[in-house]
């Protein structure tokens, strides 16, 4: 009945409106929808994908990523870091200006100069702004105030970052939106409401925002960027961005033309849109264009391996070989076919997923083998499960059709286990404070460094105070992960990742799951919008054809 009113639906829908029309007005204009709103497009807060995407469109920093996650000039046209890895040398572009303002006075515009780099950035640590984002700059050199004894500009054209010790990752962290540049005169103005009336740099500006209506950005006439044929950037007149919180009818206006672009997949709409194995629905060739990808994510289930604190009716779960055995017990292949038609790639490597540089497709992982799994089981001394207490996998609801799905297969093979779902409020503060022996976790990608998952198993960033939540600690990996650290050259540093993603399966303390999958959808006349690990929207390079 309900699949019947949908359809009836989209043919009222599709009769209803004169969908080439609307294409033809807007032809220059990007639209997309935003399901779950923009409470604020202030660079300090932009944690999340809804504030992150306009974001993007709006400011830029130092530097930027390329589509295969090298960092690549931005405002900085170049920069030097030091033999000892403790400063950045950033060199400035001299033609790029904020967004006009009247509070720029009476030209309405203004240069970006280093000072305004220092601003922003020590803007990010002041614990009264209470940016989520201070965490990026904590291997800045500090005063004793805490917050400006790392920034320097000493030009207008040149700044210089301290560190407190080398950390190579941190030139991919400037690419995040927290360290987008600010003009201290607006932010000063508007306060806690620069949210609400924001000025960058970007390709786009914000033009018209109803909360809960729409969002229109226009394109930014003095913008600085240039495309290889010398044309200015960017190509498209506008981004149209509306807010309407239900996912059916986001794709009814998608699917007659309202919409340009669509994000992931809803369950309401998978089975319309792919087959089963993932691909575009054959009936939409032509009219819709699928793009996919890797996303710098990794579902995994985690292990509490710390004796101390590990529950006495889990402390079974403190011996490797019983988590190998359920590492081997299930088919992540079949698992992703049928519960997520294929949008995901099956996790049969390591713990950095595909997509982030120094992922290595050699290292062998967990892959479906249920004869290892019992072999393992045995040796573990519960032969065919004899003597195995029931497991626990705490999850959120999100997740219960993949641990159902676990359970079923390692009770199979003698492992019995328990789904316990739980709020994901109280979910996140569990595993935070140690009190979830056996866990469904996702790690995303803050930054394009392979450093950002090997952190999860540093012993000095064991929960609460840090991301280990697993407590999984090793000397030999701690002295791996130092030696990381103070080399400069990716090239260097992909083998010691290597050795130290290989250590973590080796141990099993997690076991992946999947790698996840960008996946978007736009109309066919809309080109040159990719996809990248990082799943960002960047929409300077787009265009949309006439008369499509």
């Amino acid at each position: 009945m309900k699949q019947n009113l949908f359809l009836a639906a989209f043919a009222l829908l599709l009769l209803g409106c004169g969908a080439q029309e609307q294409r033809d007005s807007n032809q220059q204009v990007f639209r997309y929808n935003e399901s779950k709103g923009i409470p604020n497009l202030d660079p300090a807060f932009a944690r999340s994908l809804p504030v992150i995407w306009p974001a993007h469109q709006l400011f830029n920093g130092l530097v930027q990523l390329s589509d295969s996650l090298t960092v690549e000039p931005c405002i900085a046209k170049s920069w030097d870091v030091s033999a000892n890895g403790l400063e950045y040398t950033f060199h400035l572009r001299t033609d790029v200006f904020f967004h006009r303002s009247p509070l720029f006075g009476d030209n309405q515009q203004r240069r970006v100069v280093a000072t305004d780099f220092v601003y922003s950035f020590c803007r990010i640590v002041n614990p009264s702004v209470a940016s989520p984002g201070a965490w990026v700059f904590a291997s800045l050199y500090t005063d004793k105030t805490g917050t400006t004894g790392g920034c320097l500009a000493l030009n207008d054209s040149t700044l210089r970052l301290y560190l407190k010790n080398p950390f190579p990752a941190f030139l991919g962290q400037l690419s995040m939106p927290y360290a987008y540049v600010v003009p201290k005169e607006v932010v000063e103005y508007y306060g806690r409401d620069f949210g609400r009336n924001p000025i960058g740099t970007g390709p786009f500006y914000v033009k018209y925002w109803k909360e809960g209506e729409k969002l229109v950005m226009r394109r930014n006439p003095l913008y600085f960027e240039i495309d290889e044929s010398g044309e200015a950037l960017p190509y498209l007149e506008a981004v149209s961005i509306t807010f309407t919180a239900d996912k059916q009818s986001e794709f009814l206006e998608f699917m007659v033309g309202n919409l340009d672009f669509l994000s992931g997949v809803h369950a309401s709409s998978k089975d319309e849109l792919l087959t089963r194995s993932g691909n575009l629905n054959p009936k939409y060739k032509g009219e819709v264009t699928l793009v996919t990808g890797p996303y710098l994510n990794t579902e995994y289930l985690g292990f509490l391996v710390d004796s101390l604190v590990c529950a006495a009716q889990q402390g079974q779960l403190l011996n490797p070989k019983l988590r190998k055995a359920i590492a081997y017990g299930f088919d992540r292949r079949k698992m992703m076919t049928y519960l997520r038609s294929n949008m995901g790639y099956p996790a049969e490597s390591g713990f950095i997923p595909l997509g982030m540089p120094g992922f290595n497709p050699e290292l062998k992982g967990f892959t479906y083998n249920p004869t290892l799994a019992r072999q393992l089981l045995a040796e573990a001394g519960y032969p065919q499960g004899k003597g195995l207490l029931p497991i626990t996998i705490s999850t959120t609801d999100d997740y219960v059709d993949i641990c159902e799905f676990i359970q079923h297969q390692l009770g199979q093979i003698g492992i019995p286990i328990r789904v316990e779902v739980m709020p994901g409020a109280t979910y996140r503060d569990m595993m935070a404070n140690a009190k979830l022996t056996f866990f469904r976790g996702s790690w995303v990608a803050d930054y394009a460094d392979a450093e950002n998952y090997l952190a999860l198993f540093a012993s000095h960033n064991f929960s609460p105070n840090g991301p280990n939540y697993t407590h999984f600690s090793s000397k030999v990996f701690d002295s791996l992960y130092r030696s990381a650290s103070l080399e400069a050259r990716a090239q260097k540093r992909y083998p010691i990742y290597q050795q130290m993603d290989s250590m973590v399966i080796g141990n099993a303390v997690v076991i992946p799951l999947y790698y996840d999958k960008v996946v978007r959808f736009t109309r066919a006349n809309v080109k040159g919008l990719k996809a990248n690990p990082m799943n960002l929207l960047s929409l300077k390079r787009v265009r949309k054809q006439k008369g499509s």
